[in-house]
Order: C-alpha cells, then sequence, then structure tokens
C-alpha cells in the first residue's frame, strides 16, 4: 500500500505543476502582454480557467495531506523552516483569487478593476517564484535542522535556506514553465490570430525556460551543490532531461502548426519528464540539509496508517478524476482528438 500512497504523492505533484503551473502561467503571459493584448488575454484566460481555477489548486492541498500523514517527518521540515515562503505563497493565490473573481464580477466599473488587473498578473508571477524557492530550498543543503534555537539566529534558520541566488533562479525557472505551460495549452483554446499570439508567446517562453534551466545547473554545478553534482552524474537523471530536450523539436513544430492536441502532448511528456528527472536523482532523500539527506522512507508512518490512506486514496481517485474529467468536458477543455486549424 506503501507504493500506491507514492504514486498518489507524485501524481498530485505532476498535475499541480501541470494544472496549477499553467494556471499560474495565465498571469504571468497576461503580464508580460503588450496593452492591447492584456484585454484579449484576460478574457480568454476568464473563458478557460474560470470553470476550473478552484479544482487546479485540489492537487497541492492532497499532496500536502498525504505528506501531513504518510509522511511526518518530512512535512515537519517542510512547515517548520519554510514557513515564511510557503505562507506567502499562501498569501499569492488568496490574492490571486481575489482579483480574478472581483475583476470580472466586481458590481462598481472603475478604476478598482485596474488593481485587481494589476493584483492578478503580480500574484501569478510571485506566487510561482516563492514555490520554486520553497523546492530550491529543500535541495540546497543549506537548511538547518536543530531543536536549538539560542545558537543560531532567526535569518540563519528561517530566511538563508530559501533567500539566496540559487533558490530565486529555481523559482524564476517555475515561474518560465508555468508560463510556457499555460500559453502551450492556450493554443488549443483559441483561433485567429490570438492563436498565433500564444504560439508566438510559447516559443518565447521555451527559450527562456531552457536558459533559465539551464542557468539553474550551471549555478549549482559551479557552487558545488551536491543535488545538481549528483543530478548531473546520474545517467538515468540526464537521459529524461535528455527526452524532454529532443521533445522540443516536435513541440516546436506543433506550436508553429498551432495544433491543439500535440502541443499539449508534448508539453506535458516535457513537465513528466523533467520531474522524473528531479525525482529520481535523490529519491528518497528529497531533502538535503546542513548535516545531511533527510531519508523520505525513514520516517513513513506506521503500516495501518498507510494502509487507511492508500484504501482513501484509490476511492477518492476514483471518485475526483472521473468528475474533474466531466468538469472539463462540459466546457470543452477536453475535445476528441482532431486537428483544429
Amino acid at each position: 500500500m506503501l507504493y500506491v500512497v507514492l504514486f498518489f504523492t507524485f501524481f498530485s505533484l505532476f498535475l499541480y505543476v501541470l494544472l496549477g503551473g499553467a494556471d499560474f502561467g495565465a498571469g504571468i503571459v497576461e503580464l508580460f502582454s503588450s496593452r492591447e493584448n492584456k484585454k484579449l488575454n484576460r478574457d480568454t484566460v476568464y473563458n478557460v480557467i474560470g470553470p476550473v481555477w478552484e479544482a487546479n489548486h485540489i492537487w497541492l492541498i492532497i499532496l500536502i495531506v498525504i505528506l501531513w500523514i504518510a509522511f511526518p517527518g518530512y512535512f515537519n521540515i517542510i512547515i517548520i523552516y519554510l514557513h515564511i515562503p510557503l505562507t506567502l505563497v499562501l498569501l499569492g493565490i488568496t490574492m490571486r483569487g481575489v482579483a480574478f473573481i472581483f475583476r470580472h464580477y466586481d458590481a462598481v466599473v472603475d478604476k478598482s478593476q485596474d488593481w485587481y488587473n494589476h493584483m492578478f498578473r503580480i500574484s501569478s508571477l510571485i506566487t510561482p517564484i516563492f514555490l520554486g524557492m520553497s523546492f530550491g530550498a529543500l535541495i540546497s543543503g543549506k537548511i538547518m535542522v536543530t531543536n536549538d534555537y539560542s545558537e543560531t539566529t532567526f535569518p540563519e534558520i528561517f530566511m538563508d535556506p530559501w533567500l539566496n541566488i540559487f533558490t530565486f533562479l529555481t523559482g524564476l525557472f517555475y515561474a518560465s514553465l508555468c508560463a510556457f505551460l499555460a500559453s502551450t495549452l492556450l493554443i488549443g483554446e483559441t483561433t485567429g490570430d490570438i492563436r498565433k499570439m500564444y504560439s508566438r508567446k510559447s516559443a518565447i517562453f521555451t527559450v527562456v525556460l531552457v536558459v533559465i534551466g539551464g542557468t539553474v545547473l550551471g549555478y549549482g554545478y559551479l557552487t558545488e551543490m551536491v543535488f545538481v553534482e549528483d543530478f548531473l552524474h546520474n545517467w538515468v537523471s540526464l537521459i529524461a532531461v535528455g527526452l524532454s530536450g529532443l521533445i522540443l523539436i516536435p513541440l516546436w513544430r506543433a506550436i508553429r502548426n498551432q495544433h491543439r492536441l500535440l502541443t499539449r502532448i508534448f508539453a506535458g511528456m516535457q513537465i513528466l519528464l523533467v520531474i522524473f528527472a528531479a525525482v529520481y536523482t535523490h529519491f528518497p532523500n528529497l531533502i538535503i540539509t546542513q548535516t545531511g539527506e533527510v531519508n523520505m522512507l525513514a520516517g513513513v508512518a506506521p503500516d495501518s496508517v498507510i494502509k487507511v490512506l492508500g484504501i482513501s486514496l484509490i476511492i477518492g481517485g476514483g471518485i475526483i478524476l472521473p468528475g474533474l474529467f466531466h468538469l472539463m468536458k462540459s466546457f470543452n477543455m477536453i475535445k476528441l482528438p482532431s486537428r483544429s486549424s
């Protein structure tokens, strides 16, 4: 049953990076659009994300609950030593949700609409940055796990691990990944000149993603970070990254041809390969602290708890996944495979 729990853990992570990332990316694309395209993007984002924007974040909730119940040791490290960036993430998600609703449903149309637009776009950018910085902190080796707070300062324990160059670059990488996902997925939700606009943005953010990703690995290698060095010396992870790079060729062709289905398939495959490469490098030691690596399976919950959790996830998945599929099908977000021009 532990394998079932692990499957749902990484399945939730994958879906949140994919769907939640595209959700954030829609605001980032809007932020970096011209004045003329901002309104077009705003209307498109509302029509596409409006029906499902809350459902996109359910995977983050499921992931947190699984870590809390099944892997309490990991959950404690994450929630204690990264409580500041995670609090900022929650604030960003809240601000973004408020702005998303009120810029469309506010009864009074005045200058407050401009504030809602700015709030939506900026929070869409900073929230994934803080999410990426949190992940960067977990693998940077800077977290100081201690029970004696008298010999250290607050910044050393709760600021330095996530507020540094490497984590900021990791945050930028995830933000660019979100923008890439949004612009790529929105190709299939638009037509005409708007579709061409998203095709151009998808190509641009693909290049930005590759450049920032290479910068993250280069900086990590130059600063001798254990995770990056192990990543670059792990042939399975390198093969996964290589395949992800090769997929860029058919992806760019699909983007140029504005192919609705293939762009989504190739984008999803890239995300899956990137996550697999990152997780495989150090699994089960997915947290690296100043005193060493933390084994995810060492502090796993008792078998009785894992069994109940696994059964609950199977039953819940059987209910949630068909419901989510029906929701997206109802709003034409999932269609029969076809090539649309």
